[in-house]
């Protein structure tokens, strides 16, 4: 076995993964898996440049995850980052700041890196009888991936709960015509990732990451959020849509008092959980299988 961390640094949040992984047969063993909202991507969509009060947000939770990792004696690390290091104009600084604190450099990965990382994460411990479409909403883009074992087609798309949330919100609770403008550009996206992506014709719809494992917490009722009960949970369609519209529904002091919605997640869920929807209504899925393992044990898994 293999001790390794991965970190995964994303537009809303930057996670750790410290496990012990067999090399051979793939094998993972969780020793710590810790989320952080940092909001790196704050303003990216409209600035073009990661703002310094984000540059330190993740900076701190960087020092944070280097003495875990020290702790508990990583042999190796990668530090993989997402959407919004990818699109800003400054991702030097960003850079430049993670090598002092972690003495490693964050890869910036493209969209269908990401994807591929994500696709082997979650479908590890599937039946790998199925063709899977994988679905993951992060807080800049959203990645589609299809396969069964292997990726056979993957897209990425700049549509995430913080970039739509910036682009379109601006009342609580959003507007019938802010909440129809993130449905536009959800369906545009959508149009987009059908060019590469079958995304009509997989057994099993799998969605990843803190939008759709909220949404989930939320249909399951939990009076606090459990991953074990959410992992691997199916959540219908009519659940979804029953999610959406109660969020549309409620303010955000109305939204933070749901107690599996993270702080961080309270201003964006609305528009996370309108991806969702959106994408259930395109692929015809009847439900959505949820699962807490991604990107991250995908990084961990391609450390090993």
């Amino acid at each position: 076995m293999t001790r390794v961390a991965g970190i995964d640094c994303g537009t809303n949040s930057i996670r750790l993964l410290v496990a012990d992984v067999h090399p051979e047969t793939g094998e993972l063993v969780e020793l710590d898996r810790r989320m952080t909202i940092v909001r790196l991507g704050q303003g990216v969509d409209r600035t073009g440049r990661l703002a310094p009060e984000a540059l330190e947000r993740t900076f701190a939770a960087c020092r944070e995850y280097a003495a875990v990792i020290e702790e508990l004696g990583a042999e190796r690390v990668r530090f993989v980052a997402t959407s919004a290091s990818r699109d800003a104009e400054n991702r030097q600084d960003f850079v430049d700041g993670v090598v002092a604190i972690l003495g490693v450099e964050p890869e910036v990965i493209t969209g269908d890196q990401e994807a591929a990382f994500s696709f082997a994460g979650a479908t590890g411990e599937l039946s790998g009888t199925e063709t899977y479409l994988v679905v993951d909403i992060g807080g800049g883009s959203t990645e589609f991936v299809t396969g069964n074992r292997q990726v056979e087609a993957a897209r990425s798309v700049d549509i995430g709960c913080v970039r739509l949330t910036e682009r379109h919100v601006r009342h609580d609770p959003p507007t019938a015509e802010e909440a129809e403008a993130i449905r536009a550009d959800v369906r545009a996206a959508l149009d987009l990732a059908a060019e590469t992506v079958p995304i009509t014709g997989a057994d099993t719809l799998v969605g990843l990451a803190g939008s759709v494992t909220t949404v989930a917490a939320i249909a399951l009722g939990l009076p606090e959020y459990d991953s074990e009960k959410v992992h691997h949970s199916r959540v219908s369609r009519a659940q979804v849509d029953e999610v959406v519209a109660r969020l549309l529904a409620s303010t955000h002091d109305e939204r933070a008092a749901i107690p599996v919605v993270h702080p961080g997640r309270v201003d964006v869920i609305v528009a996370g959980a309108l991806v969702l929807q959106e994408i259930v209504e395109r692929v015809g899925a009847a439900e959505v299988v949820v699962s807490e393992h991604d990107i991250l044990d995908g990084i961990a898994l391609s450390v090993a």
